[in-house]
Parts: structure tokens; sequence; C-alpha cells
């Protein structure tokens, strides 16, 4: 049997992370996320060199975006020999890409491998109804003037009615939102306690910002050097202030813009590779990916939407023999503050450790100390795909930093899913 190698953690790079509509309008899931890699590749002195392979995805997917990841590398200045492989798993798409490349590398399938993931609200696609775009491929495929009339016979203009972009889960009509309210009344979240969380996120990640932590992790993008969403000034007199963005109606509702994380422009990638590969070419080794678990839940029968990371990370760390005593850091995706805490509840309940999880005793609690130390997406925004990136590159430096170090990172997804990893400390 093949021994299993060390999936070694080079470093990262991303673009400052930008709200909808605003430094990145003109940009597309193709220019940030080649930006990104090319931030890798100039960062590394990777240009014109060849990776085994480049693995990344996006969320909203134009049908330009077509075979994304190979036409990304090559823009990035890559070898040509250089494949790229598209995936999607939702907000977990670029951990997820992480995971499949740490498990090449780790049985000697591959040396190194990027993972990546883009995703920009700015330029949704606006979809048209099926009627209207048969309309168009017939009009494409007319050779004379009557065909092309022809195209149009019994046109009304109720067909230039375009389809919006939507959140909502096929299966319930409800938005993520909707369900993270359901979420938060069911486990008895307060308003509070979300608004506490979110001026926390923005905090730690405006004091990281002032420490330089970021100096080396961003790449400039079309003039943006620094994400725009984090807030130094967060204060919980101001969010308090906030009209609930998702429950309107009932006087109940507790999710604001505040305490969600923002629709969001962005793109970041995380370059892995086995010790050997990257001690060949004087690389740093900042951390070690060390195993990851992906689950799911049923959702559409009332087992909450956003809740499956809770079995990804105790499945997780029942099969590497650890519990939460043994984890120094908590990377826990902030889709919103209602989602962290139902999760911290959760892995602190009895009944749902036993009947969920299927242990007899609890996971939790977890220490707040440990909870998002340089702030997360709450305040540094959340482009889909790009998120998982991002979270694995900051804390691959974090634990850099220290030795004999273990995080956790945990991002929940659309669908009723979970992408859990762990990550150790390479000193």
């Amino acid at each position: 049997m093949t021994e299993l190698r060390r999936v070694a953690i080079v470093g990262s790079a991303r673009i400052p992370f930008a709200r909808g509509n605003t430094a990145y309008v003109e940009e597309t899931n193709l220019s940030m996320v080649a930006t990104a890699l090319g931030g890798i590749a100039d960062k590394y002195g990777l240009k014109g060199e060849k990776i085994d392979e480049v693995m990344a995805g996006a969320v909203i997917g134009h049908s330009r975006d077509f075979n994304l990841a190979r036409e990304a590398t090559l823009d990035a200045g890559y070898s040509p020999r250089t494949p790229g492989t598209t995936l999607q798993i939702a907000c977990g798409t670029s951990l997820q890409a992480a995971l499949v490349l740490g498990a090449k590398i780790a049985t000697g399938e591959i040396e190194s491998g990027i993972a990546a993931g883009s995703d920009t609200v700015s330029d949704s696609p606006v979809v048209f109804g099926n009627k209207f775009q048969h309309r168009m491929i017939d009009l494409n495929r007319a050779r004379s003037i009557g065909e092309k009339f022809g195209a149009f016979k019994g046109f009304s203009f109720g067909e230039l009615t375009p389809v919006a972009p939507s959140t909502q889960e096929p299966r319930t009509g409800l938005s993520m939102g909707q369900h993270c309210e359901l979420m938060a009344r069911e486990w008895g979240i307060s308003r509070q306690a979300q608004d506490e969380l979110a001026v926390a996120s923005h905090r730690n990640a405006a004091k990281a910002y002032d420490e330089g932590f970021h100096d080396d992790l961003l790449v400039q993008c079309a003039g943006l050097v620094r994400d725009n969403n984090v807030r130094a000034d967060a204060n919980l007199e101001k969010m308090a202030s906030l009209k609930p963005a998702f429950d309107k109606a009932s006087g109940f509702g507790t999710l604001t813009a505040a305490n969600s994380t923002p629709l969001t422009d962005g793109a970041s990638a995380v370059l892995l590779a086995s010790e050997d590969w990257a001690r060949q070419r004087g690389l740093p080794v900042l951390a070690y990916l060390t195993m990851g678990r992906v689950a799911g839940n049923d959702f559409a029968h009332g087992e909450g939407l956003l809740m499956a990371p809770t079995i990804a990370v105790s499945e997780m760390l029942a099969r590497a023999g650890l519990g939460f005593d043994d984890i120094d850091y908590f990377e826990l995706h902030e889709a919103f503050a209602a989602q962290v805490l139902c999760t911290l509840k959760a892995w602190n309940d009895p009944a749902y450790c036993r009947n969920v999880l299927g242990r007899e005793t609890v996971l939790g609690p977890v220490d707040p100390a440990k909870i998002n130390i340089k702030g997360s997406s709450l305040a540094y925004g959340h482009p889909f795909a790009a998120t998982g990136a991002r979270i694995l590159g900051l804390t691959a430096k974090m634990l850099a930093a220290e030795s004999g170090k273990r995080a956790l990172i945990s991002v929940c997804t659309a669908g009723g899913q979970g992408v859990a990893a762990l990550v150790e400390s390479a000193a």
C-alpha cells in the first residue's frame, strides 16, 4: 500500500473582495480568478512553469465561463501543459478543490496543484425564458431573410421579461437567508448575539489589516488594494438600527444586512504541493492540509439548510481521533452570524449530538477566543466559490507563525452541504 505523503500549503493569493456593483463592475469570473492565479505565479516565481493541475470554479456562471479553470490558467501565464479542472460545490467550491488536489498529492498522483474560486454578482447572467432563447437559436441558424422573420412568428414582448437571479433553494422555494431565519428561531439565536458576532468579525479583520497580516496575501485588481467591506468602526448601536432583511413581515426577523454577508465579487487561490516539490524550488511550507470531509443533510425536511457542517466536522474529527480540545483555531465561514451561532449551539447540545451526529457526548463548547481571530466572511465579504481558498490561505499563514498548532475550517453551502478541513502547523 502506498504511504501517504504530507500535503504542504505553500501559500496563497487573492484579489481584494468588493461589494457587488462597486469596484469590479467591469470584471468577470475569468478575469478575477486569472488575476488571483497570476498572483500565485508572481509570488512564487512560477510564470511559464507547469503545475500538475489547477482546479477552480464559480457558483454564478455564464455560458462563457466554459472551461473556466483551464482558460484562467492560460491567462495567468502558466505553461500550456498545465491542465485545468472546473468544479463547483456552491460556497465550498475552492475548499473542496483543495481537498481533491490534496488527496492526489498525498497519494503521489501529482506533485503540485492550485485550488481557486471566483464569483461575481456584478456580472450575473441575465436569463430569458426558454421560448425566447429558442427564438435566438433559430435566428442564429436562419439562412434567409424569410427564416429570420420566421424565428419571431407569434412573438410577444412578454417573452423579453428576464428571469431574475435567485438564491432560492429549488426544493423549498426559500432563500438561504429565509432558511437561516428558521434556524435562528429553532435554536433561539438572538438579534443581539448575531450583531455582536458581526462587530467582532469586522474589528478582528480591521486589526489584521493594521498589523500588516494581509500585506502579502492581496493582489491589486481594478485599482482596489483592500477589501472594501471591512469596517473598523463597526458598532452595536448602528447595527441595532437596521431592519430585518429576510423576514420583514412577522416582527420576529433577526437577520439584517449587517449580520449577513454582503453580495460580493472576488477570487482567491491556494498553492499546494508535496514537500519535495516545494523544497526543490526553494518555496516555503506554511502549514499542512491533513484531512477533510464533505457532508449533506435533509434540509428539505427540517434539518436546517446550513447545518451540514456540524456533520462534516463531527465525522472528520471522529476519523482523525480528535476532539475540540485538540483544536487551537476555529475558522468558521460566516455566511450569516446566525449560522455560526446555530452551529456552535448544536455542537454543545446533547440531543443534537446524539440524534444527528451519532455521538454519546457533546462536541462543544468552543472557546470564542479561538474563533475567526482574523475576522471572517461578515467582514471580508463572500464571493461564493472564492471563500474556501480565502480561509485556507489565511489559516495557513496564521499557523506559519506558530508551531504545534491545529486549525479547523468549516464552510456551509447551498443545497444542505458542508465542507470541513484540518490544517496543522509546519513547525
